[in-house]
């Protein structure tokens, strides 16, 4: 929104200062910065407010030492998370970006299922939460919904460099770069790092290659499932699933900055994707709100994550 508002003041009216919100690097800190503010600054009110509802952990048996101590802990801290993330990203980012608006997309889709299986767990006293099969129809249509749009959605593309040989021979080749839908992906320190999905299935036939989407969304499907499982069960132990998390989230968010950084990614032979850059708002927004959140999660816990 702000980002829309100062493009449009920079436009028409050229006040100073407002072609800073051009910036990827200025929107970035200052979502952090707002997201650290506000998950520590609101955390705690929330945390009150859970404590007075009596939303509590019901700890998994782990036979660590002084683990029964932690029953009780209020749980649902996702919110605070879900929170500070949004409302950065909703102020700092380009709305109408493609990949913005997955993220936001995704999570809102495992924020709500999360919110459902701590409701469970704590208001209909089910230890169990939400049915796994319920949990895994969910996870199984956001990477649907997500796989589909990267691999159809016109504006999801790479950027590759075509050469071309010149009739003339004492002239050097020219290289004509230009945005194609691709189904390679970059696989980070190895020279020659590409790897292409659609090699998957075309190793069986050549004629097969339009049909690559039969890999790329069964990976993405599986990358989402992997993750958000993985996260679920990291979750119990003060700072664990907010501290591994924060650390995950960075590093991507490099790879996101300099993937989405023409010079940069041709210098680090990082693939270019146009406007995947802008992942780098939403990520700062993220790491932020984990800092923030482990300000009450860290040791002694005053909340933890749960499922939201």
């Amino acid at each position: 929104m702000l980002y829309h508002l100062f493009d449009y003041l920079n436009q028409y009216f050229e006040i100073p200062g407002a072609g800073l919100f051009q910036y990827i690097s200025f929107r970035s800190g200052f979502a952090a910065l707002l997201s650290l503010l506000i998950s520590a600054v609101y955390g705690k009110k929330v945390i009150l407010y859970l404590q007075k509802k009596q939303v509590g952990e019901t700890v998994r048996e782990l036979g660590l030492e002084g683990q029964s101590q932690k029953a009780g802990t209020p749980t649902m801290g996702g919110i605070i998370i879900i929170l500070a993330t949004v409302i950065p990203v909703l102020l700092l980012s380009k709305l109408d970006n493609i990949y913005i608006i997955l993220l936001l997309i995704t999570t809102f889709w495992m924020g709500c299922i999360g919110f459902i299986d701590d409701y469970i767990k704590v208001f209909k006293k089910d230890k169990d939460g939400l049915k796994g099969k319920f949990k895994m129809v969910g996870q199984l249509g956001l990477g649907l919904i997500v796989g589909s749009v990267l691999y159809f959605h016109p504006g999801v593309t790479v950027r590759e460099a075509n050469i071309h040989n010149n009739v003339v021979s004492n002239e050097k080749n020219t290289a004509v770069k230009k945005d194609i839908k691709s189904t390679k992906t970059t696989i980070p320190f190895f020279k020659n790092n590409e790897l292409d999905y659609a090699e998957l299935i075309t190793w069986i036939d050549k004629d097969l290659a339009s049909y690559a989407w039969l890999v790329f969304i069964p990976l993405v499907i599986f990358i989402i499932m992997a993750v958000s499982n993985g996260a679920n069960l990291t979750d119990g132990i003060d700072g664990l699933a907010a501290g591994s998390s924060a650390i995950i989230v960075l590093t991507l968010g490099i790879f996101a900055w300099i993937s989405g950084n023409v010079i940069f990614s041709q210098y680090l032979q990082v693939m270019y994707i146009p406007n995947s850059g802008e992942m780098t708002v939403f990520i700062a927004a993220f790491t932020g709100a984990l800092i923030g959140f482990l300000w009450y999660n860290s040791y002694p816990a005053q909340i933890f994550m749960g499922d939201t």
